[in-house]
C-alpha cells in the first residue's frame, strides 16, 4: 500500500479517529510535526551580542537608537515589529522601546530614528515605560550592568493597533502570527 493512508474510526471514549499511512510516499498527510519557524538575524554596528552598548545610545549620551540591520525575513512576513526592554529593571520589566508595522522590505533602522508616532511609509511607534513614543535609551540606576534586549519580529500581518500601543498589546497582537524573530542583547551600567 505505497503511499495510501487508511482510516480507522474507533468509538473508544477519547479516541475518535486514528489516520494511519504507509510508505516513503505517504505525503504531507504523514506530516504530524509542526514546521520549523522562519529565521531572521538581527545585528548592530554600534554593539556587537552581550557587548557593552556606547553611552550614546543612553540617557547619559544623546539618548539615539542604535543602528540595525537584519537578514531576509521569512517568505509570508508582511510586517516587522522591534521591542526593546530592561529585563533587569528593579520594578520588573522596563520598555525602552515599541516600534511596529515597518514594511516588510525594510532590513534596517538607521541611528536616531525619529520619535513620531507615525513615520513616513506606515511605521508606528508605541509607548515606553518612560511614558514616551519612540527610543528612550538605557538609563538604569547606579550598579550592575542591566541587559537591554532588542528583539525583531516578522509577522504574517500587520498589526491592527494604534499608534502609541503598549509592548503588552503588541505582543498580544501578535500572538499567532509571528514567523521568525531574533535577539540581540547588549550591556549597559552606569
Amino acid at each position: 500500500m505505497k503511499g495510501r493512508c487508511a482510516i480507522l474510526i474507533a468509538v473508544v471514549p477519547g479516541l475518535l479517529l486514528v489516520m494511519a499511512c504507509a510508505g516513503p510516499d505517504a505525503g504531507p498527510a504523514a506530516e504530524t510535526e509542526t514546521k520549523p519557524a522562519g529565521t531572521l538575524t538581527l545585528s548592530s554596528t554600534a554593539f556587537a551580542e552581550g557587548e557593552d552598548i556606547p553611552a550614546k545610545y543612553s540617557c547619559d549620551g544623546d539618548n539615539v537608537s542604535p543602528p540595525l540591520a537584519w537578514s531576509e525575513p521569512p517568505e509570508g512576513t508582511r510586517a516587522l515589529a522591534l521591542i526593546m526592554d530592561d529585563p533587569d529593571a528593579p520594578a520588573g520589566v522596563f520598555n525602552h522601546w515599541v516600534i511596529f508595522n515597518l514594511p516588510a522590505y525594510t532590513r534596517q533602522l538607521r541611528e536616531g530614528m525619529p520619535t513620531d508616532a507615525e513615520l513616513s511609509d506606515g511605521t508606528l511607534q508605541g509607548r515606553s515605560s518612560f511614558g514616551r513614543v519612540g527610543y528612550g535609551g538605557p538609563c538604569p540606576p547606579a550598579g550592575p550592568s542591566h541587559r537591554y534586549r532588542l528583539t525583531l519580529y516578522a509577522v504574517d500581518e500587520p498589526l491592527q493597533l494604534a499608534a502609541v500601543a503598549t509592548r503588552e498589546q503588541v505582543l498580544d497582537a501578535m500572538r499567532g502570527h509571528i514567523l521568525a524573530q531574533d535577539t540581540l542583547t547588549g550591556r549597559y551600567r552606569r
